[in-house]
């Protein structure tokens, strides 16, 4: 199948990425836009997994307020005063921030959960694998403890304008978009109600 520059186009206006990383995954695809968004997706992915190390200098803070009633901040961070002041990525932080005001999670990441939580968990759903195969028991118990935590972490929740990615998902593809780590620092709600 022949690249078009209409195809091309469409694949970086949908999802943000590089011309030539868009022409890359349609290669790779054989022209299918959606197989090259699925190769983007988990080459966005590999990509935050690399620069996880690097030196977050730099940000912008987010803010979302629904009808006066609900509100979130969000500390995006990135490597970069050049990212930080991209428009793209005040965007993203305020995308961040609805999210925040839309879920009301209670940690940004999975390691944050306090121990005492986890072993309550722990506990409640060790009584439902009762009987359960041994082979399976294990497998069960991390699906249970991770769909529990699921909407009380930032990270791992549903991003609420496309359900099928996580905002982990949302903030991988923003590092592979701006070439910089991104990651959510801080955030808090407050709510009238």
């Amino acid at each position: 199948m022949e690249l078009t520059t209409d195809l091309i186009k469409e694949l970086r206006d949908k999802t943000g990425v590089s011309v030539m990383q868009c022409k890359k995954a349609l290669e790779e695809a054989g022209g299918d836009l959606a197989q090259a968004e699925v190769i983007l997706r988990k080459r966005s992915a590999a990509s935050a997994e690399k620069k996880a190390d690097r030196v977050l200098a730099a940000g912008v803070i987010g803010t979302y307020v629904h009808d006066g009633a609900i509100g979130a901040m969000v500390v995006l961070s990135s490597e970069t005063d050049f990212v930080a002041k991209n428009p793209e990525f005040a965007v993203l932080a305020r995308e961040v921030a609805m999210q925040v005001a839309a879920t009301a999670p209670l940690y940004a990441r999975t390691e944050d959960i306090p121990e005492d939580k986890r072993e309550a968990a722990l506990a409640v759903f060790a009584k439902e694998v009762e009987g359960k195969p041994e082979a399976m028991k294990e497998q069960i118990l991390a699906g249970k403890m991770a769909s529990f935590f699921r909407d009380q972490v930032l990270l791992e929740s549903p991003y609420i304008k496309d359900e099928a990615k996580t905002v982990r998902d949302l903030l991988n593809e923003a590092t592979q978009k701006f070439g910089e780590r991104v990651e959510v620092s801080a955030f808090s709600r407050l709510s009238v109600r």
